[in-house]
């Protein structure tokens, strides 16, 4: 897509710090990071989101979402990270390109990601599961 700011830099007319490219996939440094090394992984062709996406293309980013995390362990001893998907605008996607954050995570950084929990929902962990069959 022309308009999209990650297909553009999968394909090399933008601007990036690439960290790690392979057929199918693409990592660079995210221009607003929460930490150093905070990494970006895109598939090179445009899927809106998880939704989106092909199994078999998905099964390429996240290999080399793993590759990155290796190279961030082995030559940065890089040992806590945070892996982080948005799909849609009410999970708070801002870029409708699916794409995968990589975030070190050191003490004391202050970044944590809290959520509401919500134990009452147990009770009906029978029906929502009965919903699935």
């Amino acid at each position: 897509m022309d308009d999209c700011i990650f297909c553009q830099i999968a394909q090399g007319t933008a601007d990036s710090w690439k960290v790690y490219e392979t057929d199918s996939a693409y990592a660079f440094l995210d221009i607003h990071p929460v930490n150093e090394y905070h990494t970006l992984v895109i598939p090179k062709n445009h899927y809106v989101n998880i939704f989106d996406v092909p199994e078999h293309e998905l099964v390429q980013v996240i290999s080399a979402l793993k590759h990155v995390v290796d190279l961030y362990h082995d030559r940065l001893g890089i040992g806590n990270v945070q892996i982080v998907n948005s799909s849609g605008a009410q999970a708070q996607q801002d870029v409708f390109h699916l794409h995968f954050h990589i975030i070190p995570r050191y003490k004391g950084d202050q970044q944590d990601i809290r959520w509401s929990t919500y134990p009452e929902m147990r009770a009906r962990f029978d029906q929502l599961l009965a919903r699935l069959l």
